[in-house]
């Protein structure tokens, strides 16, 4: 087999130590050396030493959690070629299996060009990755705390979420504020109501008859104090993203004239893809990416499961965000493909089918630098007419009637 990289280096990481197999070959045999180095920065700056006296030109490594990325950050200062495999990949390759031989398969699979590269963004899109991600952490974390608080009404009998659209409102906090200061009185309690509030006081004073323990005060305080302290986190983040924002504001401005794309939304697919669409070849090799195409998987003929891969789970959830977002706009070039495809695929396929359209447009606007631009809901219909007419004719047709169409006359 031919090979490509004639002095390349493979990394099996681990928390503490990292087992390193340099690989060169010359014309008549390969040479190949082992060595352990400690992840500490001296440990990783010997490692890269010893590495630049090999003269390695390429270095692969697996996505190990997080431990592969000092490993990445020291050696991307050298003058190596850094690659990055999953590790999925590389087993997919038979091969032995031990701490100092996947070290030397990783420099063999690595020689032969047997191992793709997974893409790694640069150190601005990563720390904006890294805060929006953070950011949607502590999001996801004041959701349970909420549910705990309905939990807690629950076991108090206080049937308030009922009639109130948002319990952590203006209302719904002023009332729940009230319960954990000792406040019992159901009346008083509603009177707490903003004008706005569609619930009569009647309705109110109902709800919020219950027996409140001095244990459910307790655990109203902690948890709305807790959710005050993720609230304040969540506005130092956004103070932090909005200093990391401006080598992103025009791709966001772009991305945000997506119907259903925020600029919330925006900021997260940016960070997640990165702005050079470069690295993907076409649409289709983003969308496989990020996880929003069918597998592969066909034998004898027979297609055993076209599930969604994993893919990347941050974009791939936002995307699907995004897309239930668009299916509300009327008259929409998405809210018709989703309808389109509910119909015969159902609405969870349908879904996915709108999110991987709206990520086939971000990778287009990216690298065109064009504004978002509407098919409008008849583009299907135009596209093919004789496929719609021939849809209208069948309705009746299951009906009993027969349908005589003619062209009319020009």
């Amino acid at each position: 087999m031919e090979v490509l990289h004639q002095r390349c280096a493979g990394l099996d990481v681990h928390k503490k130590s990292v087992v390193a197999c340099v690989r060169l070959a010359t014309e008549n045999k390969v040479i190949t050396e082992v060595r352990t180095f400690a992840t500490t920065t001296a440990g990783l700056l010997e490692l890269s030493d010893w590495l630049s006296a090999n003269g390695c030109t390429h270095v692969g490594m697996e996505a190990t959690g997080v431990y592969w990325r000092p490993v990445w950050n020291v050696l991307s200062d050298g003058e190596f070629e850094l690659v990055l495999v999953n590790a999925a990949h590389a087993k997919n390759v038979p091969g032995r299996k031990s701490d100092v031989s996947d070290a030397a398969w990783l420099a063999e699979l690595l020689a032969h060009g047997l191992v793709r590269a997974s893409f790694v963004p640069d150190g601005q899109t990563q720390e904006l990755r890294t805060l929006l991600r953070t950011r949607k952490q502590l999001v996801r974390e004041t959701t349970r705390h909420v549910q705990r608080i309905h939990k807690t009404l629950e076991e108090a009998n206080i049937k308030i979420e009922s009639e109130l659209s948002d319990l952590l409102g203006k209302s719904g906090r002023a009332m729940l504020n009230a319960m954990a200061a000792g406040e019992t009185d159901p009346v008083r309690l509603a009177a707490l109501a903003h004008s706005g509030v569609k619930a009569s006081q009647a309705a109110l004073q109902q709800a919020l008859r219950g027996r409140v323990t001095a244990h459910h005060r307790f655990l109203l305080q902690l948890h709305l104090g807790q959710i005050d302290r993720l609230e304040a986190a969540i506005a130092m983040l956004d103070k932090e993203i909005e200093t990391h924002f401006t080598p992103f504001r025009t791709a966001v401005e772009l991305l945000s004239s997506i119907p259903g794309v925020s600029t919330l939304s925006a900021e997260v697919i940016v960070s997640e893809i990165g702005l050079d669409m470069t690295r993907f070849p076409t649409a289709g090799h983003l969308l496989a990416w990020a996880g929003l195409c069918p597998r592969s998987d066909e034998s004898a003929g027979k297609r055993r499961s076209n599930r969604l891969r994993k893919g990347a789970p941050w974009l791939k959830t936002m995307l699907v965000q995004c897309a239930w977002a668009a299916k509300r706009k009327k008259a929409s070039y998405l809210q018709a493909q989703f309808f389109r495809l509910q119909s015969r695929r159902g609405p969870q396929k349908a879904i996915c089918a709108v999110a991987a359209s709206i990520l086939t447009a971000v990778y287009h606007m990216l690298k065109d630098g064009t504004f978002y631009q509407d098919l409008g809901p008849e583009h299907f219909h135009r596209r093919s007419k004789t496929t719609y007419m021939q849809r209208l004719v069948r309705r009746p047709e299951h009906l009993g009637y027969a349908v005589d169409i003619k062209p009319l006359a020009a």
